[in-house]
């Protein structure tokens, strides 16, 4: 079994002193591939630096900040190519704890699942630092997303997710309309569509210690216009 795991970063260079390490202790082994919009703290530098140490470490360096969706794409068009059994993207400051890893393999391999997400919103997941404000939103959004949508996963916004190498090969990334966060939306909704098999896996999701959030009420309000044109396009059968 062999999984490349895809991180976009933007001024991430203190987080990933501490991730690759980690990422690289665990069990089944994995690649890393760390997709770099050009981030001024010198991130990428620091990854090539790191490669002599870890051979299963690459770096995708891009030549600005060209977007969080575009970063994932390239990253998992790049893993794909050499042809992995699983494709997993999750983010680099520590919200998404690598120890989650083997066991989102081993319940993809389990449950036979096309995409596995590493969920808050199960039993046995949850949130850490989060203000009641951002839980409001986050459940809301959820809720709004799944329902105008019909999507069966609890976490449709997790950026901790799975894919079966195979599936995610066949799939059209020209569907994709947005390239924010609510990509994440997007490609729970896309492969939904699909008839895909979903799996989740609880997590603990902690608001990062180091460096500072990509969400802005940009981002947010973008969501939302894409659930609602979705979910009309889904009523009016245009997809």
């Amino acid at each position: 079994m062999e999984a490349y795991i895809v991180i976009p970063t933007y001024n991430e260079r203190d987080n990933l002193e501490h991730l690759i390490p980690e990422v690289m202790a665990l069990e089944p082994q994995f690649h890393l591939l760390i997709v770099d919009d050009n981030s001024p703290d010198g991130t990428s530098d620091r990854v090539a630096e790191l490669q002599a140490t870890w051979p299963r470490l690459h770096l995708l360096r891009r030549a600005g900040k060209l977007g969080f969706a575009s970063a994932e794409i390239a990253g998992l068009r790049q893993a794909l190519e050499q042809q992995p059994d699983y494709v997993i993207h999750m983010d680099a400051d520590f919200s998404h704890h690598p120890r989650y890893l083997p066991e989102m393999i081993a319940t993809a391999e389990r449950e036979q699942a096309d995409v596995t997400i590493g969920s808050r919103y199960v039993a046995g997941g949850g949130t850490r630092n989060w203000g009641l404000g951002r839980q409001i939103l986050s459940r809301g959004a959820n809720f709004t997303a799944r329902t105008l949508l019909g999507l069966r996963v609890d976490d449709c916004t997790s950026g901790f997710r799975c894919y079966r190498a195979s599936v995610l090969a066949d799939f059209d990334f020209g569907q994709v309309t947005v390239d924010g966060y609510s990509y994440l939306v997007e490609m729970t909704y896309l492969f939904t569509r699909r008839g895909c098999r979903f799996a989740q896996v609880p997590i603990i999701f902690e608001d990062r210690l180091r460096g500072k959030s990509k969400i802005s009420k940009r981002i947010i309000f973008e969501a939302m216009r894409l659930v609602f044109r979705r979910a009309w396009g889904r009523l009016s059968g245009r997809g």
